[in-house]
């Protein structure tokens, strides 16, 4: 399973949403508070290109973007594909 970095933040239910497919989906991730660490937001600006709403969702280095995006992929087919690269 390929690496999986979300950007995060507490109360969220968006975050949230996304996590909560992830571990549907059987995926182990990383999960960065960026509220908690300033250098983990500027590390998630940079990645994003200066996106800074979250969650901001990465497989593999590859950005997938918000939760909406995360559940296109899943509705579309393709989630698996990655979850399984």
């Amino acid at each position: 399973m390929p690496q999986i970095t979300v950007y995060s933040g507490p109360n969220c239910p968006y975050c949230q949403r996304a996590k909560m497919l992830l571990q549907k989906k059987g995926a182990t991730f990383e999960d960065i508070d960026v509220r908690a660490d300033a250098a983990q937001f500027d590390t998630m600006l940079k990645r994003t290109g200066g996106r800074k709403s979250i969650p901001q969702i990465f497989i593999a280095d590859r950005h997938i973007g918000g939760c909406d995006e995360l559940y296109a992929l899943d509705a579309a087919g393709k989630l698996d594909a990655l979850l399984a690269t």
